[in-house]
């Protein structure tokens, strides 16, 4: 493993705040204050002691003819053919990719126009037909992304909705917002529309609070907030699901034990999302974004002290505003630290599709880029069949008691309270129609840290 910052002029040295890998060319987009998207090709010549490097290769708004305010996220769609980015005062382009006489060109396909206020996240629907945004609005919105058109306005939110993610299985869509709740809409589709099924989204849970026993009995218990509030120094709260579908991790966790108070992330098993089954180790600063390898890696045997039985490793990165995490689903801690990246806050996470580049962005006009090699992360896991995901099932063994006891969940308009205790996931078999995509490669990783 190599990488560090890599020393260009990214976006006129203003803040980078959203970074995506393309799923098939391997291109890097990245987008700025500058309110530009540019697109670069990343390379390495496989030398110890050089960075990998980034190569200009062109910039989606030049003069100013498309967004007209600092971008705040891009994200690829799974099919590779379009770009969406979102921006402030609300507005959000999608751009489509189209072959030239010199290789390729992104050109605006439509212009989203429906939030009033600026976007802050985004994210596909597996199939590359839909879009979901979230907003400083306090909404998200799904988008029909080949006729632009609102689909459906997801409301509930009473303050910034700063992160939002789609199930890669197409049931659930979970939002994370400053008014330090996490909301998960379910699917309830309602008749049908041209002989396919209406898209319903209602919201099924509100993650609002814990209860922890009190040590002292004859006193009730102690309830805290899950999440940081408002005055949590960055605009992102990225949430994400893993690439099966089997669990979400949420960013932003906030946890008070007597006087002492950890940072964390969840992670939320499928099967009962209205709670938290597992809280990632306390991290110094506030954790702002999650990402997942979209490779899936074969077992090595040490899942002795882990969390999770699944027929292979799940890979995830968690940034906070100045370190970067790397976890596996076979460890407690972490098998990678790097502190120190930045001397402005973290604004974003990617993964190549090959899980050959891991980078992130930052407010100080940066970016790290960060290149593992040949089996650092371990083998990959070839899938049955033609693509699908394998239906997998996912064991929390708690040996330790969870730090979650009790949770008040707002469910609509009842508040109930639910106990945690060891929870197995068995997430739903994949249809056709939403296959994940997974493209092998060969990495192995020991546990470092990085200063």
């Amino acid at each position: 493993m190599r990488g560090g910052t890599v020393q260009i002029n990214w976006h006129d040295l203003q803040p980078v705040l959203s970074l995506d890998f393309h799923p098939a060319s391997g291109r890097l987009a990245t987008a700025g204050a500058d309110h530009d998207v540019k697109i670069w090709t990343i390379a390495s010549d496989g030398s110890d002691d050089k960075l990998p490097t980034a190569t200009f290769q062109s910039g989606l708004a030049p003069n100013g003819t498309a967004h007209s305010s600092a971008v705040n996220v891009i994200r690829f769609s799974p099919s590779g053919e379009y770009l969406a980015s979102g921006a402030d005062g609300g507005g959000i382009i999608l751009w489509k990719l189209h072959s030239t006489e010199d290789g390729e060109a992104w050109k605006v396909h439509k212009t989203l126009l429906f939030h009033h206020k600026d976007v802050l996240d985004l994210h596909w629907s597996h199939d590359s037909a839909f879009l979901v945004s979230a907003s400083v609005d306090n909404t998200c919105i799904i988008w029909d992304a080949f006729k632009g058109t609102v689909q459906q306005k997801l409301e509930g939110h009473l303050h910034y909705v700063q992160g939002v993610a789609w199930d890669p299985l197409g049931q659930f869509i979970a939002s994370l917002s400053s008014d330090r709740t996490c909301k998960i809409y379910a699917n309830k589709p309602q008749g049908k529309l041209k002989n396919a099924e209406k898209m319903n989204f209602v919201c099924q849970h509100t993650l609002v609070k814990i209860e922890f026993q009190n040590p002292d009995d004859s006193k009730p218990p102690v309830k805290s907030h899950l999440f940081h509030d408002e005055t949590l120094p960055s605009f992102f709260r990225r949430l994400a699901w893993s690439p099966d579908g089997s669990f979400l991790v949420l960013p932003a966790g906030l946890s008070k034990h007597s006087s002492e108070v950890i940072n964390t992330a969840y992670i939320m098993p499928r099967r009962d999302l209205s709670r938290p089954a597992i809280q990632l180790p306390g991290a110094s600063k506030a954790i702002v974004a999650v990402r997942f390898c979209p490779v899936l890696f074969k077992p090595r045997g040490s899942n002795s002290d882990g969390f999770f039985k699944l027929p292979y490793r799940i890979i995830f990165a968690v940034a906070t505003l100045n370190s970067l995490y790397v976890y596996d689903t076979e460890s407690i801690p972490p098998i990678l630290i790097h502190a120190g990246l930045h001397y402005a806050a973290i604004t974003d996470i990617a993964w190549s599709s090959d899980a050959k580049y891991l980078s992130v962005s930052s407010r100080d006009g940066y970016c790290t880029i960060i290149e593992f090699e040949n089996d650092e992360l371990g083998q990959p896991h070839i899938l049955p069949g033609t693509g699908e995901l394998t239906e997998a099932n996912m064991v929390c063994e708690n040996k330790e008691q969870a730090t979650v006891d009790v949770m008040e969940v707002d469910a609509g308009a009842n508040k109930v309270k639910t106990a945690v205790s060891p929870v197995e996931v068995t997430p739903p078999p994949v249809s056709t129609k939403s296959n994940a995509s997974t493209k092998p490669t060969k990495k192995r990783i020991t546990p470092i840290a990085i200063n």
